[in-house]
């Protein structure tokens, strides 16, 4: 008998394998009976267009050489150029990766802009490089799956474990090798580079303006709302942040090693300092210590999942309080949890919908790398505040004339524009 690990099968949820991939595919399945998809878009949405995984030499500050394993992932570019991060994790695999660049065609067709999906990934734990090392890595890698990236065929960014600068690094990998800059290859990249302002926030900001207006719909100011955040790397710290200015209380806040609590609220700037001096929140002087699975089942208007995928699973969704979730996170909640969570009637504002800030404003900055024309801040936020707008009312009116929970009509909504697509530009040859 073949032995699959549970690492090659997907994260482990309560006992349960939990494949990432299998739990997108069974969203698509179900959506594509309901809206009647004929099956040939539904077998088309169902696997990835192209798949690459690289093995590769990078040489260690102590002069060994460590071979890596590394994905860049299209899943359909029907409605344009694939677009998707790069996420340094050591846990990363070729089924999360397909998942993930699945979920970017759903997330790009809901906000409705002119790009697939796609996802890349690299098995490595950067918290334990050195600067000398990452750059070695992200060179190396850059340079092995530049057949597939380009302005015009697949656009990576920043995810879970890069940054600005790995985007930096990317970029000036492929322009070496092309001969001539070319700023269009990656987004999330440095200001001086030809970044976005604004481009760093616009995940977490996204996420703001979908609780906002998630909260107005319910009947929940932000001012005084009680909000949970499980995740304080840039997308939970922005939101954290954004939320705190809007008056309301973090009361939890939590990053991989653990989590604080503090039903009087949360100071969130000094909670990150701290987690800056020890390298965690937790033993923060204002608040308690809790884990991250206790966080995820604080009594609270607004839960934040905002750090990795399957958080939210069938063993612990019957025990989430939340009046609402604002899915910051990719893919934080399990198929079985999400039908949980809508039997518990909590308002969900899924991932595709949630987190598509960040796409939104790459496509931003991949128009104004293209034009050599850049915007101020005010003008990008501006300009990311109406598409998620826009975004948001589409998917509740959606769900109101469907009765479906918003997870349902954000897939809808998606699908129908990704399969209208595929259908008018028929097979070639």
């Amino acid at each position: 008998m073949l032995m699959v690990s549970e690492k090659q099968q997907g994260r482990v949820s309560q006992g349960v394998v939990t494949n990432p991939f299998v739990m997108v595919q069974q969203q698509i399945d179900a959506i594509c009976e309901r809206i009647s998809v004929s099956e040939t878009c539904r077998l088309r949405l169902r696997e990835c267009e192209r798949e690459l995984v690289v093995h590769f030499p990078v040489k260690m500050d102590d002069g060994e050489v460590k071979v890596f394993t590394g994905y860049r992932i299209q899943h359909n570019d029907s409605r344009g150029p694939s677009k998707g991060g790069i996420r340094y994790h050591p846990d990363v695999t070729l089924d999360e990766t397909r998942a993930l660049a699945a979920l970017m065609t759903l997330k790009a067709a809901v906000v409705n802009i002119p790009y697939g999906g796609a996802k890349g990934a690299v098995a490595c734990d950067p918290k334990v490089m050195s600067q000398g090392e990452l750059e070695r890595l992200t060179r190396r890698y850059a340079s092995e799956i530049s057949l597939l990236i380009s302005p015009e065929k697949d656009i990576p960014a920043p995810d879970v474990g890069t940054n600005p600068q790995v985007m930096a690094w990317i970029m000036d990998t492929y322009s070496m090798n092309k001969g001539y800059s070319v700023l269009g290859v990656v987004t999330g990249k440095p200001i001086e580079l030809g970044g976005s302002r604004g481009r760093f926030e616009a995940t977490g900001r996204g996420c703001k303006i979908c609780a906002q207006l998630a909260g107005k719909h319910l009947g929940i100011g932000l001012q005084d709302a009680s909000v949970a955040v499980q995740g304080l790397g840039n997308v939970g710290a922005t939101v954290a942040k954004l939320l705190a200015k809007e008056g309301s209380r973090i009361i939890g806040v939590s990053d991989s090693k653990g989590g604080i609590y503090n039903p009087n609220g949360i100071n969130v700037e000094n909670a990150l300092r701290h987690k800056k001096e020890v390298g965690s929140v937790v033993g923060f002087k204002d608040a308690e210590n809790i884990t991250n699975a206790e966080l995820l089942e604080l009594d609270c208007d607004i839960l934040i999942p905002a750090a990795l995928e399957n958080q939210i699973h069938e063993g612990n969704a019957t025990s989430v309080k939340a009046r609402m979730i604002v899915e910051g996170a990719n893919g934080p909640t399990t198929y079985e949890a999400a039908k949980i969570l809508g039997d518990k009637e909590i308002f969900v504002v899924p991932d595709i919908l949630a987190n598509a800030g960040g796409v939104v404003v790459s496509y931003f900055e991949w128009v104004q790398g293209l034009q050599s024309f850049f915007w101020d801040e005010d003008e990008v936020n501006h300009k990311l505040q109406a598409v998620m707008d826009n975004a948001f009312h589409e998917v509740l009116a959606l769900s109101q004339r469907e009765k479906v929970d918003m997870r349902n009509a954000a897939y809808m909504l998606a699908i129908k524009r990704i399969t209208d697509t595929m259908k008018a530009r028929g097979i070639f040859p």
